[in-house]
């Protein structure tokens, strides 16, 4: 483990970006999201969550896949240049380290997406573990601890200090590039940061969010449950947990006359939308409540049930501060597992 006082952290930054580009949690327009580093850039790393995840930086939320020229009867087609930048992500939190692991599982699954894996190649992401989880905070109903984030580095910030700690051959690379700013550091250093952050997760009011109940088992039984009926109603349909989730994965595919030629693109998507995968004969999910429940059971039922258990949610809590009408997973989550509150 290496460690840097705190006051030197611009160094680290200017020496991390002269490496490779750096993007981190960056105050802009009223909203902390993940950002090219600047001298000038207001960086937010006591910011728990960016308002986008880092998703973005894997999977943009627009994006062009391949461009076309026509002439006459002529089609020339010009495909993009693969991202190919080496860079580094610093300050992600356990919770968006996690879902790069599920979102892995989608693209990285035959057939390989290879925009996704070409950013994955190119990219090293820093953790970093949390110091004062909030209170819409529930990653530890999926077996996430956030105050051992994984990654290809880790760091703790503890006693005006950033502790550094390399986890994969990725961030050996880096730390041996920018090794002369360190100095060595014993991992007893952290405990006590550590198990502060510990005393604030154990009181926090969704600690105890059980997903008993929640699995292939019983797909038809939370399928059918009479309580969709109730649940539904108050969602709009906006979307707005979808393109904050850091798991949610769907996309739309467009094309967009440029006049001087066609640009395909794909674009974030939400199946919380009328007209989210609509076929020929129209969506198949004709109801707000169809789609409601599709939302919630692909995260909770259908994607454990095919990918060894493993759930397409994170706790990272976004979705519970950002919903507009305060309809979130949670409930869900109360309303049909076995949790003993019942709320």
């Amino acid at each position: 483990m290496k460690k840097l006082p705190i006051n030197r952290i611009g160094e680290l930054f200017s020496a991390i970006d002269g490496k490779k580009e750096l993007y981190l949690p960056v105050f802009k327009a009223g909203k902390v999201n993940f950002d090219r580093w600047t001298q000038d850039a207001k960086v937010k790393l006591n910011a728990l969550n960016t308002v986008k995840s880092v998703k973005d930086m894997f999977f943009p939320q627009s994006e062009d896949l391949v461009a076309f020229k026509m002439k006459d009867k002529n089609i020339e087609v010009l495909p993009p240049k693969e991202p190919d930048t080496p860079f580094v992500v610093f300050g992600v939190r356990a919770c968006d380290i996690k879902s790069l692991d599920i979102l892995d599982m989608v693209f990285l699954a035959e057939p390989v997406d290879t925009y996704y894996k070409a950013r994955r190649e190119n990219g090293v992401v820093v953790s970093l573990a949390c110091s004062e989880p909030e209170e819409t905070c529930f990653c530890g109903a999926f077996g996430i601890d956030a105050t051992q984030p994984a990654g290809d580095v880790a760091t703790w910030i503890a006693d005006d200090t950033l502790y550094w700690k390399p986890l994969t051959q990725k961030g050996e690379a880096l730390t041996a590039q920018i090794e002369a700013l360190f100095e060595d550091a014993d991992e007893s250093e952290i405990d006590g940061t550590v198990a502060a952050t510990k005393e604030i997760l154990n009181k926090l009011p969704l600690k105890d969010l059980s997903l008993k109940g929640f699995d292939g088992e019983a797909t038809q039984k939370l399928f059918d449950s009479p309580k969709w009926e109730e649940l539904y109603r108050a969602c709009i349909g906006c979307g707005t947990c979808t393109f904050v989730c850091p798991t949610c994965q769907c996309y739309d595919i467009r094309d967009f006359d440029t006049g001087n030629g066609v640009k395909r693109y794909r674009c974030w998507d939400s199946c919380m939308y009328s007209d989210f995968t609509r076929m020929a004969h129209g969506n198949p999910r004709k109801t707000q409540l169809e789609r409601f429940r599709q939302r919630f059971m692909h995260k909770l039922v259908y994607f454990p049930a095919n990918n060894d258990g493993e759930y397409s949610c994170v706790g990272c809590g976004r979705c519970v501060s950002q919903c507009p009408i305060s309809m979130n997973i949670v409930k869900v989550i109360k309303a049909l597992g076995e949790n003993e509150d019942g709320k």
